[in-house]
């Protein structure tokens, strides 16, 4: 069975640091670029971040470069988003994707909320 289970999500004030991850299960994850998602109160899903396979590329929306930083653990098939200097604009649902060929896989999702 296929499963992406994203942890690491909680309250943590402006300026702050969060590390989700998300551990996968029931697919051979080293094959799958993964990415991150995220969708806010009243907002489309938008692309975070995005890694390949081989960890030889990755990509980051606008909004989040330099301050974010996605990693992936081909051993322990793990994918992780570090996310620093962490903005109110941040606050959202952070899910976990695995992606090829027709092949998309979700994950549950994990609250991620930027508040003093």
């Amino acid at each position: 069975q296929v499963q992406l289970v994203e942890s690491g999500g909680g309250l943590v004030q402006p300026g702050g640091s969060l590390r989700l991850s998300c551990a996968t299960s029931g697919f051979t994850f080293n094959r799958y670029s993964m990415r991150w998602y995220r969708q806010a109160p009243g907002k489309e899903r938008e692309l975070v971040a995005h890694i390949t396979s081989t960890s030889d590329t990755t990509t980051y929306a606008d909004s989040v470069k330099g301050r974010f930083t996605i990693s992936r653990d081909n051993a322990k098939n793990t994918v992780h988003l570090q996310m620093n200097s962490l903005k109110p604009e941040d606050t959202a649902v952070y899910y976990c994707n695995a992606r090829r060929g027709v092949s998309n896989v979700w994950g549950q999702g994990t609250q991620v909320t930027v508040s003093s």
